[in-house]
């Protein structure tokens, strides 16, 4: 355990052990439902202009200035710009107490959307320096709806609210675009998202499939780790029908990509630890009688153990260099973390199971989940805070939640009948959190 997260585990035990001079008098459950109720239309409509008007990370201006216009006509402290394009929003309850974040992220895709809507994308955006249709095909459009209602909820409650919520809209949670050096989570908190007022904990939600009206989360790990892999090699051009005059990267790649899988399939004890190392790129060639000086091959690593993670790239890393020596080439292997573990704290974890359950209603709420080989990069900002990230199931009706579109997919559509239940998990985890003595 680093010195950070052991001072954020110190932060949390302080927090949670704080005792109030006087007992807050719980704000009733029907009270807030009747808000999120009230709230809802506005949610569902917010929803459907931000998935009409999706912007890539970094990039998500308009989304910006809707969410600092909301925040401030609720009467919030607003400051934009945080992590290029974040906006962080204070609501400071009329009693002391603590401090609580909620999260949601704001970046679309560079995706072509299927769904049919009658509010589907058609927006564009510019990605690698190429023109790309745009989507909303995460979710995240939702996650800034329904964040935006619990912050409406939230205000109309302020005189009663014990302590301090922040609102965090997080740019680029898919990952730092090309040529930037992070993604919006490690900016946000560069920017001092987590600071001035530092939170006691933090809380966020990612819709996915699954029965809608259904939460699900762990303790610990929960989402993957996320490294971005890259490979560069290099060898000597010729012709096709003369592979021995020069050294050819066509095989040589062929041989990594299988070394790659071996690797991880024969010394991964699959039962203890899920790992999954995916090359998903092999740029190379022009023409199909020419075997061409270079090849690249990228892909994805996801881990749920660092010592093993760390072990695995150094293993990996010698045997592409020893595959790319057998064929006379030489490789450059580089790696960059776009998420770290999604680990949610223990205590934390067991608190929200019965709060969550409020919000859900009985056998709605699973706290015991399998992991996930997913990322998010809200692990950025559980290493500093103390915080739990949890799932929602928002498949549409009809459809089996094994086979319908997938996060990141043309067809991922987002059951709105679970817009209030996002709602009313973020309202509630930061009441009962703020309310407990």
């Amino acid at each position: 355990m680093t010195i950070r997260s052991l001072f954020a585990a110190s932060t949390l035990a302080l927090a949670l052990s704080a005792g109030l001079a006087h007992a807050q008098t719980p704000i009733a459950l029907d009270r807030i439902e009747a808000a999120v109720t009230a709230e809802t239309p506005r949610v569902v409509e917010w929803r459907r202009d931000l998935h009409q008007h999706p912007e890539l990370g970094f990039s998500e201006t308009r989304t910006a200035a809707v969410v600092a216009e909301h925040l401030r006509s609720l009467g919030m402290e607003v400051r934009t710009e945080v992590g290029k394009t974040g906006v962080v929003g204070i609501l400071r309850g009329g009693k002391p107490g603590r401090t609580v974040a909620l999260r949601a992220d704001m970046d679309a895709l560079p995706v072509l959307e299927a769904t049919g809507l009658p509010f589907a994308s058609t927006a564009t955006g510019t990605y690698m320096g190429n023109t790309v249709p745009v989507a909303h095909a995460c979710g995240h459009d939702a996650h800034v709806a329904m964040l935006m209602g619990a912050a409406e909820v939230l205000a109309g409650m302020k005189d009663e609210i014990p302590g301090t919520i922040v609102f965090i809209f997080q740019p680029a949670e898919e990952g730092a675009p090309p040529g930037e050096p992070k993604g919006g989570a490690a900016l946000m908190i560069e920017d001092g998202a987590l600071s001035n007022p530092r939170p006691d904990a933090i809380f966020g939600l990612h819709v996915v499939p699954g029965r809608a009206g259904t939460i699900f989360y762990r303790p610990r790990g929960f989402m993957a780790a996320s490294d971005r892999i890259d490979i560069t090699l290099s060898g000597r051009q010729t012709h096709g029908a003369w592979p021995w005059k020069g050294v050819d990267v066509i095989t040589a790649s062929a041989d990594i990509v299988q070394t790659i899988n071996s690797l991880t399939a024969r010394t991964i004890d699959p039962t203890t630890t899920p790992t999954v190392f995916t090359i998903a790129t092999l740029d190379a060639g022009v023409r199909y009688n020419i075997i061409p000086e270079t090849a690249t091959l990228s892909g994805t690593l996801r881990t749920f153990d660092i010592p093993q993670r760390d072990d695995l790239i150094r293993r990996a890393e010698i045997a592409i260099d020893n595959v790319a020596e057998t064929y006379g080439a030489t490789a450059e292997f580089s790696v960059r973390q776009n998420a770290a573990l999604v680990f949610n704290n223990e205590e934390l974890s067991a608190w929200l199971a019965p709060v969550l359950t409020e919000a859900a209603g009985e056998g709605n709420v699973n706290p015991a989940t399998p992991p996930t080989t997913v990322a998010e990069d809200f692990s950025f900002l559980s290493q500093v805070v103390p915080g739990v990230f949890y799932h929602l199931g928002g498949t549409p009706d009809g459809q089996d939640p094994a086979t319908a579109a997938p996060n990141h997919s043309p067809g991922f559509d987002v059951n709105e009948k679970v817009l209030p239940l996002g709602v009313r998990a973020h309202v509630l985890s930061a009441i009962r959190f703020l309310e407990r003595p």
